[in-house]
């Protein structure tokens, strides 16, 4: 278990919340206003109002809660917002080369990380009270935070082209978490966008997904497509999703600013064997049971089996592999018809492509 950073009464408390966040395993820690995001709800509601979030309904609820922490909690006066690599020690879509196995998003290889970095947040949480009073939460990606915006007023890096938040320290291979508290911390100055005239990101996307710099349709995006989207896939995208069938690292491997990515300290988000590059006749012949036991403690887990199933299908229809065909066809009468028309897909697919 981590240890306090002893209190010495010459240090301010904000660079001992620092040391302490070190201290905790996360990468960096940076403090912002909870009124200094007034643009997001705005942002939001023109977001929703095009239909670009797909199905994601929890979005267009509680929107002015993402606006402002302090319609969430009114009595917050400083929000922490903290930082965890998890940066991949290996190219992150090697296995796009190898048709018959899948390709995992790098976050998702290893344990699921709300529950690492919760705990993480809970303790130093915990030390905040300890040390100085006062009342916090903690959220990690669960509740209406928006945290990226927030990272960028707390100077933690910027919302770049892809919209994802980009650090010059430590790159874009990090999650986020946000600690809100009572106690009045001075907070750190916002970061600016460093993106220049580079649309590596943008250019990297298999789906075109991006309209604009700065701006996502999520019913192109493939991470949106595999994770959130239930149902059938528009065949027209089926076909440029490859091999991926559990998000996509497309447009944050691209990012030039990952030369000086943090490595990961954390070993628990290290790829389990099993989902580093997992065979797609395996995951075909998952069924409800074999799924649950698979993906145990892994974020894959909340798609459930249907919705994985359905997308090892469309890379087995991507692969030309006619050896795959076998594991399709055991599913042309799945009880789940989204799986069955996804078999169907496949096999039609995979005989113009022999």
């Amino acid at each position: 278990m981590p240890t306090s950073i002893s209190e010495t009464p010459t240090t301010p408390l904000k660079e001992r919340l620092l040391q302490q966040a070190t201290v905790e395993g996360f990468t960096r820690l940076r403090l912002c206003r909870p009124d200094a995001i007034p643009q997001v709800a705005k942002d939001l509601e023109k977001f929703v109002g095009g239909g670009y979030h797909g199905q994601m309904h929890w979005m267009e609820r509680r929107i002015g809660w993402r606006g402002d922490p302090r319609a969430l909690w009114p009595e917050v006066r400083s929000v922490i917002v903290l930082a965890e690599s998890y940066s991949p020690d290996a190219p992150p879509e090697a296995s796009l080369d190898r048709p018959e196995l899948g390709t995992v998003s790098v976050y998702a290889r290893g344990k699921d990380y709300h529950d690492i970095v919760k705990k993480r947040l809970k303790r130093l949480a915990r030390w905040l009270i300890a040390e100085a009073g006062g009342a916090v939460k903690v959220f990690v990606d669960t509740a209406p935070v928006a945290e990226k915006p927030l990272g960028q007023a707390a100077g933690l890096g910027w919302q770049g082209k892809h919209t994802n938040l980009v650090s010059r320290e430590i790159g874009n291979w990090f999650f986020i978490g946000a600690i809100f508290t009572t106690l009045e911390i001075p907070p750190d100055a916002p970061e600016v966008d460093h993106c220049g005239s580079c649309r590596a990101c943008l250019d990297a996307c298999p789906t075109d997904a991006f309209l604009a710099p700065y701006r996502l349709d999520a019913r192109r995006c493939i991470s949106y497509l595999t994770i959130e989207h239930s149902g059938p896939v528009a065949p027209e995208l089926r076909a440029r999703m490859g091999n991926r069938i559990y998000g996509c690292d497309a447009c944050l491997a691209a990012c030039p600013w990952n030369k000086f990515a943090a490595a990961a300290t954390e070993l628990r988000y290290a790829a389990k064997d099993d989902l580093d590059a997992p065979p797609l006749a395996e995951l075909a012949a998952l069924d409800d049971a074999a799924f649950r036991r698979r993906f145990a403690g892994s974020p894959i887990k909340r798609i459930g089996r249907d919705r994985l199933v359905r997308n090892v299908l469309y890379a087995i229809g991507n692969s030309g592999r006619a050896d795959l065909g076998a594991a399709a066809e055991r599913l042309l009468d799945d009880p789940d018809e989204t799986v069955a028309e996804a078999a169907r897909w496949a096999l039609t697919r995979l005989a113009r492509s022999i």
